[in-house]
């Protein structure tokens, strides 16, 4: 009796083939949202000229220094799509260092939505992760979230 049970509970091995297909809206563009401190991105992307607007600005308008546009290119260079995709993007809440990890976040996130083959690559280098780490709450009867106020004997 045992047996027939152990017989009738074999099941089928996960296929990967739903996993490889682009997941694209009507317009043929990738979205994902990428996250970091308190900053929010959408972003689309699509197959075209190479070109990043972030907020109805061109990427060198919105960020002035090159350090924060190389970090959301970060993702584009690793894989070789720098020169062939077209980025469309919306960006809210925080300063530029965090919108341009929320950009980098979701950019990575849209890539892997327009060639799910690119999810192994960009899991490994990290793109992935959302990185958690937040401004710790300032607590009472502490000038910060941690910074005692300075002793006094007398």
């Amino acid at each position: 009796m045992d047996e027939t049970k152990s017989e009738e509970k074999k099941s089928d091995p996960i296929s990967s083939e739903i996993d490889n297909k682009p997941v694209l809206d009507s317009l043929g563009r990738a979205y994902a949202t990428g996250r970091r401190k308190t900053s929010v991105s959408r972003v689309w992307i699509k197959f075209g000229s190479p070109k990043i607007v972030i907020n109805g600005k061109p990427v060198e308008k919105y960020f002035l220094r090159k350090i924060y546009t190389s970090i959301l290119e970060d993702p584009l260079n690793k894989t070789d799509n720098l020169n062939k995709v077209e980025i469309f993007s919306t960006v809210s809440g925080g300063g530029l260092s965090g919108q341009a990890g929320a950009l980098r976040h979701g950019i990575s996130r849209a890539l892997v939505n327009l060639d799910p083959s690119l999810r192994r690559k960009l899991k490994k280098l990290g793109f992935l992760t959302r990185d958690a780490r937040k401004v710790e709450r300032k607590k009472f009867g502490k000038h910060k979230a941690r910074r005692s106020p300075q002793f006094s004997k007398r």
